[in-house]
């Protein structure tokens, strides 16, 4: 089929060995690559409840039909696995460049699972499908050391090869931090879920992809005229001006303004300090350059220099909303500069911005409360980058809180006061405020994600009621499809307001060439979440994990005094099983 290469590529890292799987075009249907086609593959290759940092979980790196296209917002590359901070499903996405050389290799996804016996990094693509290449050298540097390195290889050793896309992992990754994660183009990352420690459990150090393969489109020139169409279109999109001129740190203010920006780990919903880490205050103290990935006109992404001050020179691209929610708001760090700082040190290290900083303010706590001893309280930025490296490098404290929320929770006494869903700390939208928040944090498949159907836009938009309950899991369900769709075929998630359905099939039909309708496309992702549910309730899923923690159900916030009652989250996740068809207990009903 058309947009794609019908092959994956398969690794054994114990044995440093490969083959290949060849796929049938009826599958590549029914799950239209990406998350949908990885899916399957968990379900088929990994043993059921494996402990995710074993040599058998395996780890998938993905792309979709639009990898390595002219489509906008298509330069995204995915990785699945099961997951060692939740110990469910795990996906995590990544923008940059990576995705147009993995479609290169002339694979629709690379499949690895074993562990090498000493560090390594592969070569994947070129004159041979994978060469496997010693890691003893790069083991122990940053993430940032590590890619300049490969490249650097590369270009001395592959004189063919002018450029090549490098996924590596940094000391986080190699300490098996569960939710360490995986770089490239030094400020991307696939973010959540610990991707980077289960490479780091094959002793993989970064993976460089190469090649020359080219993609055939089923309609070139319809594709062209939609393209560049859609480009014409989104000029006085004010969307799209308002991500390029402010990017995601503008998120800080709206959030504000509706009591919903977490603070003080969770206790309240604004900060004295917003115009000291808001969209403005990064642009009028730093030297602030819109920035896209590859394949991209929204350009979202901030390349910041901080102008002044002890980090004078820093360059980032960045902190995006999440990480100024995590330190600025819930560790109350009050400058955008030392949030850069924060943000290039987590990188560096390979680390998860949103999980570190949620633990960092919960060791705040722990420490307030007399639970835990550290030098640490809110604002301090110095003691809370050495707590970060402590992370890193699981030393004292730090080794507690790198198995993740659920396991530094129970062991300093907070379970009642740890805010995660499944083990996953949720992003920057409080549900107390989003109601429908609540219900993505609750029923995602990995976690409290705000990723797999960005809802809170409709409620923010007031395209429905943030407080309504009644009608709102339908609404939530047809956006969580479409981001579905959007997670098989590997797109952005601010093309979200440009691509609806039509836009979608049309896209589709042009590359692949199937002709599928809104329907079809729903039936699709109805698939993909009925597989990711089975995965997940194999690895031991119970209905009780898709809820809230108790504190948004008994803890008004102080600047609004709202809340989401118990009752109303059983009743959107009751409302929201009916929507997938699943029975009572959010298992998926098999039609006879």
């Amino acid at each position: 089929m058309l947009g794609f290469y019908n092959l994956v590529l398969r690794i054994n890292m114990t044995h440093k060995s490969f083959d290949f799987k060849v796929l049938s075009d009826d599958l590549l249907e029914q799950t239209l690559g990406g998350k949908g086609l990885a899916t399957r593959l968990l379900l088929q290759h990994n043993p059921p409840k494996v402990n995710p940092l074993d040599p058998e979980n395996h780890l998938i790196v993905a792309g979709g039909p639009f990898s390595g296209t002219a489509i906008w917002g298509s330069c995204r590359h995915a990785v699945f696995t099961k997951s060692p901070q939740t110990g469910f499903y795990s996906e995590s996405y990544s923008g940059g460049k990576v995705a147009e050389y993995l479609a290169a290799t002339g694979f629709d996804a690379v499949m690895i699972h074993g562990a090498s016996d000493e560090p390594v990094w592969l070569e994947i693509g070129g004159e041979e499908a994978v060469q496997f290449h010693s890691a003893r050298g790069l083991w122990g540097m940053d993430s940032f050391r590590s890619e300049d390195w490969i490249k650097e290889w590369m270009k001395t050793n592959r004189t063919s090869v002018k450029n090549c896309g490098v996924i590596v992992i940094g000391p986080a990754g190699e300490n098996q931090v569960s939710f360490a994660v995986m770089e490239n183009d030094y400020w991307r990352s696939a973010g959540r879920t610990g991707v980077g420690a289960v490479m780091g459990s094959k002793r993989i150090k970064g993976i460089a992809f190469v090649g020359n393969r080219k993609k055939e489109v089923a309609d070139k020139a319809r594709l062209k005229r939609f393209l560049r169409d859609l480009v014409s279109q989104s000029k006085d999109n004010l969307g799209v001006k308002a991500y390029k001129s402010m990017g995601t740190p503008m998120m800080v203010d709206i959030m504000s303004n509706v009591g919903s920006f977490p603070a003080r780990y969770w206790q309240r919903g604004t900060v004295d300090h917003k115009e000291e880490i808001n969209a403005a205050a990064l642009h009028n103290r730093c030297d602030v350059q819109p920035h896209a990935c590859m394949r991209c006109f929204i350009a979202c992404g901030r390349m910041t220099t901080v102008k002044q001050g002890r980090h004078a020179g820093l360059r980032i691209e960045g902190p995006e909303y999440e990480t100024i929610y995590a330190f600025g708001g819930l560790c109350e760090v009050d400058s955008i500069e030392e949030i850069a700082y924060l943000n290039d040190l987590c990188d560096r290290l390979g680390i998860d911005t949103i999980s570190s900083g949620n633990l960092v303010a919960l060791t705040m706590e722990a420490v307030r409360q007399g639970k835990a001893k550290y030098d640490i309280d809110y604002g301090q930025v110095d003691n809370i980058a050495r707590l970060l490296e402590d992370i890193a490098y699981r030393r004292g404290l730090g080794e507690t809180l790198a198995r993740g929320i659920k396991y530094a929770a129970e062991a300093l006494g907070m379970t009642d006061q740890a805010i995660h869903v499944k083990g996953l700390e949720p992003a920057g939208y409080d549900p107390r405020v989003l109601k429908g928040m609540g219900l993505a944090y609750g029923t995602s498949d990995r976690g409290a994600c705000h990723l797999r159907s960005t809802f809170y836009k409709p409620e923010l938009s007031k395209m429905i009621d943030p407080d309504q309950i009644e009608g709102k899991a339908a609404l939530f369900a047809e956006w969580e499809d479409r981001l579905t769709v959007f997670d098989s075929l590997v797109l952005c998630r601010f093309y979200r307001d440009l691509y609806q359905w039509e836009e979608l099939s049309l896209m589709i039909k042009a590359v692949t060439g199937l002709d599928l309708d809104r329907d079809g496309l729903r039936g699709i992702a109805k698939t993909i979440m009925d597989d990711t549910r089975r995965f997940n309730l194999r690895e031991g899923l119970a209905k009780k994990d898709d809820l809230l923690p108790k504190r948004f159900y008994e803890e008004a916030l102080p600047e609004t005094g709202k809340i989401i009652t118990e009752e109303q989250m059983h009743r959107l996740v009751h409302d929201y099983y009916k929507e997938r068809g699943w029975d009572e207990d959010g298992v998926p009903v098999v039609e006879a």
